[in-house]
Order: structure tokens, then sequence, then C-alpha cells
């Protein structure tokens, strides 16, 4: 095995702690994303206070959280899904959830989770991602879609798994795990579309909070 594949998890988590969307905002707006809208640094808080535009950059920046790392990995692992394949993607996430260059408080991993989960899994990320458009198109309310399709992601994982050994569980075991961490980081959404007071895209211009 690669000796770098051990460094990878660790340095993983390091380049997922990069708030993208912190750094964009200072820099065109010279403001703090921490103290403006929902206070996140996620893709849609940053869209809320730049403009829309923003949106599909610091998605993209943070999607690279999760698929670089993993990229990598696997690359070194020679194209298998080794341990520390699956380490390296959660070291992404994780950074991008926890970072610690911002006292451990990030984003909702939705971005960098669909980064790790295209190398991981590319099917199961395909049917998430149509699972968030259905439920998008139906309803019109980003927060709900992002939840359904970590919840899609976690079962098609389990379906698209070559086989039943330790190795091959992993992937799916860490989509689950994914999962649910994005339905706990969505708690005040849900709240909030519990309550009947989550935003619509298309009720207002900024878009509601989820990434």
């Amino acid at each position: 095995m690669n000796p770098a594949l051990y460094l990878l998890p660790m340095a993983a988590y390091f380049y997922g702690s990069i708030p993208y969307g912190l750094l964009l905002a200072r820099l065109v707006k010279g403001v703090d994303l921490r103290t403006i809208g929902s206070g996140n640094i996620g893709a849609t808080n940053a869209a809320r206070v730049l403009g829309f535009k923003f949106f599909p950059v610091v998605f993209a920046l943070d999607f690279t959280k999760g698929f670089l790392p993993t990229l990598a990995a696997w690359l070194l692992a020679g194209g298998s899904p080794q341990p520390l394949v699956v380490a390296a993607a959660v070291g992404g996430i994780l950074g991008h959830v926890f970072p610690v260059y911002l006292r451990f408080k990030g984003g909702k991993a939705v971005a960098a989770g669909t980064g790790a989960f295209v190398v991981l899994t590319p099917e199961a990320v395909g049917v998430a991602l149509l699972t968030w458009l259905v439920v998008f198109g139906i309803w019109r309310y980003v927060s709900l879609a992002s939840i359904c399709a970590a919840a899609a992601l976690a079962v098609s994982c389990w379906w698209f798994t070559p086989d039943a050994t330790t190795v091959g569980t992993l992937g799916p075991a860490a989509a689950c795990l994914g999962g649910m961490l994005v339905i706990v980081l969505h708690r005040s959404n849900i709240k909030r579309l519990l309550a009947g007071t989550e935003q619509k895209i298309g009720k207002r211009k900024d878009p509601p909070e989820s990434q």
C-alpha cells in the first residue's frame, strides 16, 4: 500500500477545513458570513449575502473538499475501495462541517459529501440527485430536498455495493453516517418546515439555508 495513503485522511481534514465561502465573502464584500444571514459558511448563505450567482462557485469549491481527497486516495490505492480511501472521504467532509480554522463550526456536509461519493459510488449520487430534483420540484424547499437526497444516498449506496465484505460495506456505512449528519445539521430547517416558516425558492430572493 502506498504510504501516502496514511497521510491523506488528515490532509483531507485540513483541506476540508478551508472556509471558501467565508473567504470569498470577505474578498468580494469585506463581510463575515458568520455574522450575516444564517451565519453558515456554506454555499446557500454565501448566495444570500453575495448574490445567487455565487452559489455554484462556493458549492463547487466545497465540492472539491470531498472529491479531491477521495479521488487522490482512490488513485493511490489503485482504484480499490480500501478503508483509507473511505477515511479520506470522511476527513474531507468532517473538515467542511467542523473546520479547525473556525472553531469547528462549518457547513452542512451536502457539497463536500456529494464530492466524496461521486468517487465512491457515482450511481448512488445519481439517485440522490434525482431525488433532490423531484423533491425540490414539487415542494420548492432546498433544505427538504437536501435531507431527502441524503437519505436516498444512504439507501442506494447499499443497493449499489458490489459485495458484502468489510471493505465493501465501508462506503455505504459512511453514507448512512453522512446522511444522519446532514439531517442533524438541518435540524433548524426541520423545525421551520414543521412550523411552516421555511422559505421556498421563488417566494423571495434569498435561498433557504442548506449547505
